[in-house]
Order: C-alpha cells, then sequence, then structure tokens
C-alpha cells in the first residue's frame, strides 16, 4: 500500500515533467496499458461487428492523446488551437455498440492521464475498469432469458425418425420445441436452445446432419440476432 501511495504522490499535475524522458515513459505506458484494453475488448466482444482496425486504434487513440498533453502542456494558445485544428477533421466513422463507445472513451480518459503523469490512477483504474469488464463478461451480465438462440431444422419423411433429440440432450443444457411444421414428404423443427458451450454449436449442426435424413440446419445465436 505504501508503495502504491507513493505512486500516486510522485505523479503531480500541476507542473509535470514535460522533458522527453518523461514523455517517453509516458508513451511507452500508454503503449502497454492500451494493449491491454485491446485486448480485453477483444476477449470480451460479441455479435457480429467486430474490427481489428478498431482494436488497434484503441491502442493508437491511448498513445495519440498522451502525445497531445504534452504537447499542449501549460499553453492554453496551444489548446484552442488544437481544438481548432480537430474541427477541421470529419469523423464519418459511425460506431455502432454502445460498448465500443465506452472504450474508446476509456482510451481517452487512460491518454489524458498517462500526458499529465498520473501514472497511479491511470494503472489502478485500467486494472479496475479491465477487471470489471471481465466480471461482467463472465457472469453474462444483461442477458435476456434462459436460451441462447434458435436452432431450425427439416428432417425428410422416412421409415425411421432419426434420433435428433439424443444430439440436442448432448449438447443442451435445455430446450423447448417452438414450432413443428409438416408438409411436402418433410417436417421442419424450430427450437430454442441453451448450449452447453456456445463454441460446439458447428459440431451440434454437423452431427444432427449426419443422422442422414436431416437437412437445411441453421442456428442462430443472441448476439448475431442483436445485431441483425
Amino acid at each position: 500500500m505504501d508503495a502504491l501511495q507513493d505512486l500516486f504522490d510522485r505523479s503531480p499535475l500541476r507542473h509535470p515533467d514535460m522533458g522527453p524522458r518523461a514523455m517517453l515513459l509516458s508513451m511507452l505506458l500508454a503503449f502497454v496499458l492500451g494493449q491491454l484494453i485491446a485486448w480485453v475488448y477483444k476477449r470480451t466482444h460479441s455479435g457480429l461487428s467486430y474490427s481489428r482496425s478498431f482494436t488497434e486504434s484503441l491502442v493508437l487513440i491511448t498513445m495519440v492523446v498522451s502525445l497531445v498533453m504534452f504537447v499542449i502542456g501549460d499553453s492554453i494558445v496551444t489548446a484552442f488551437g488544437l481544438i481548432g485544428a480537430l474541427a477541421i477533421i470529419r469523423f464519418r466513422n459511425v460506431l455502432k455498440d454502445t460498448r465500443d463507445t465506452v472504450f474508446v472513451f476509456f482510451a481517452l480518459v487512460l491518454g489524458m492521464a498517462l500526458g499529465s503523469q498520473r501514472y497511479g490512477p491511470a494503472i489502478l483504474g485500467t486494472v479496475v475498469l479491465l477487471g470489471a469488464t471481465a466480471y461482467l463478461n463472465w457472469i453474462r451480465f444483461g442477458t435476456n432469458g434462459l436460451f441462447d438462440g434458435h436452432l431450425s431444422f427439416r428432417v425428410e419423411d422416412g421409415e425411421r425418425e432419426p434420433d435428433t433429440l439424443s444430439v440436442l440432450k448432448r449438447f443442451c443444457r435445455r430446450f423447448n420445441s417452438l414450432s413443428v411444421r409438416r408438409g411436402n414428404g418433410a417436417t421442419e423443427y424450430v427450437f430454442v436452445i441453451s448450449l452447453r458451450d456456445t463454441a460446439r454449436g458447428s459440431e451440434m449442426m454437423n452431427d444432427l446432419e449426419g443422422l442422414g435424413q436431416v437437412g437445411q440446419v441453421a442456428l442462430v445465436l443472441q448476439d448475431e440476432l442483436s445485431e441483425v
């Protein structure tokens, strides 16, 4: 605790060191902590809107804002000049997910903290916020409903009905039938399912198709539905 307190005390806000060594240290920390932010973002991301360029931008935004704080320094004139220069740039990229906006804001604040040499709050804040992000992802906070998504498939009429329920029991914690439609020599089934492991969804689909009379197997998870 004493070492942590010393780190906070050695982070001057009013008269920071603007030398090259301090700038190099701030940008190096911004590079490391920015990568940590990007890594947690990648590991906890769900849905279809993942972008490699956005993940890289989280690292670069942290470094750029840290550098901006050194460029501005104590000069109000430089600050207003920078605002005017940024006003010329038109940002046309619209963030589709509110969570992406949170990570961008996180990178901005972290860059400001490192650029003003508030290393203690920057490191501690990064650990706490990324820990909270990982925890919310782990408990699947905010998930609506008890099921992961919808499974549909078509069973061709034959002498023997394929044992599709045994496949569902092997891969799903729970499942309920939503609809059964018969006609044209086949029966179409739609289930809501909760998978034991969402990463094995494609394996379940392959096993269903391997039964012989099952076709047109489709699986749509809630994370994918939320972005359609």
